[in-house]
């Protein structure tokens, strides 16, 4: 029997030589920023304020689970509008041992937090224990939102829900989720979520030192994460997705079984996030229910697709160039960021389908045809 060819591009421009110079550059410069803030005082002209660093703290966070959706979105085909959820249970499940910090440095008169003691618990629920152990709470940022993806993915995926009905079902879920942890009896803080951290690992969350710790760290995860996909996507597995985003009935017909193909990018990109959202906590200090919400998860979407969905930079770049925009637009016409962000999408949608790296490559082929 012949069989049907697949054509399976990899953009392996994006990590030629000049490029990976490019990223080296800036990962060094990302890297000289904490160590900056801590060895030049405020008002130095080579100092850099804590504000600074921490943005850029989050914005790599956001990065990171930008990423993480382009893998299912960019590479796969499946458009996801709930990794906010994913992002949103590592980010609780690191919260979790951070609360258990501030009783054992003796914060509150009880060992419990203070919105357990409002609500007259007595005890911890069962589903707290041993999230004392930073070890296990690094575990639960893995497992938890890992297994749920995987719970979901294997009956979405095996009862063949794609394109727009997929969308539709991972909105719900992330709602769903949304409004349970808002919900005062589920222990998680209800409206208000958790928050006023004070130490991680014996040391205070609030220091210099150990918000430098954490942001070189956030850093070196995302570069791994980058690195982690680029080798995954320019592998035979790479290309079997790629085959699945572009002719899914196709590979089905030469032999090949989506649902496994799917499931294990679904449950990595969901890993991804989780870390992304267990990175976040502890550098911004709160975590809450609606860090779940719908509208993050669109604004996941939107910084894939302004970076360039499909080429692994992109996203990164994206998360960077939305949020930067936003902060500056927050903080300028703080009324008119949504009306902004709607923009942003539709102008990229309509005039720049590749995105802002799409974008740097046609201007590149027109100088070299010119030239």
């Amino acid at each position: 029997m012949n069989h049907i060819p697949i054509t399976l591009s990899i953009n392996k421009s994006l990590f030629s030589s000049p490029v990976w110079a490019v990223i080296g550059v800036a990962v060094i410069v990302a890297a000289l920023l904490p160590i900056l803030n801590l060895s030049f005082p405020d008002g130095h002209a080579l100092h850099v304020s804590s504000y600074m660093v921490g943005l850029v703290a989050k914005f790599m966070c956001y990065a990171l689970a930008a990423l993480a959706l382009d893998m299912v979105w960019g590479y796969t085909g499946i458009l996801s509008l709930g990794h906010g959820v994913f992002f949103a249970l590592g980010a609780y499940a690191h919260g979790m041992y951070l609360m258990r910090a501030i009783g054992r440095d003796g914060v509150y008169q009880s060992m419990l937090p203070d919105f357990m003691v409002f609500l007259d618990w007595k005890t911890y629920p069962w589903y707290w224990a041993m999230t004392d152990n930073f070890w296990y709470c690094m575990a639960l940022v893995i497992l938890v939102p890992g297994v749920l993806a995987f719970v979901f993915g294997f009956f979405a995926f095996r009862s063949r829900i794609k394109g727009v009905y997929f969308s539709i079902i991972t909105q719900a879920m992330t709602f769903a989720f949304m409004l349970l942890f808002f919900r005062n009896d589920t222990g998680f803080g209800g409206n208000n979520g958790f928050t006023d951290f004070k130490r991680i690992l014996g040391f205070s969350v609030t220091a210099a030192s150990t918000k430098a710790v954490m942001y070189l760290m956030t850093l070196a995860i995302l570069l791994g994460a980058l690195v982690l996909c680029r080798s995954i996507v320019t592998s035979k597995l790479g290309r079997v997705l790629q085959a699945v985003r572009d002719s899914e009935s196709r590979l089905m017909f030469i032999g090949y079984d989506p649902l496994w193909f799917k499931l294990f990018v679904w449950t990595l990109s969901a890993v991804l996030c989780g870390i992304a959202g267990a990175l976040y906590v502890p550098q911004v200090g709160i975590i809450n229910p609606s860090e779940m919400s719908p509208g993050n998860s669109i604004e996941m979407v939107i910084w894939a697709a302004v970076g360039g969905r499909g080429t692994l930079l992109g996203p990164i770049v994206g998360a960077f160039t939305v949020n930067g925009l936003k902060s500056w637009f927050t903080a300028a016409f703080p009324d008119l960021w949504l009306f902004a962000l709607g923009l942003l999408f539709i102008l990229v949608t309509l005039f720049m389908q590749d995105g802002i790296l799409g974008l740097l490559k046609k201007m590149k082929r027109s100088k070299e045809e010119v030239a």
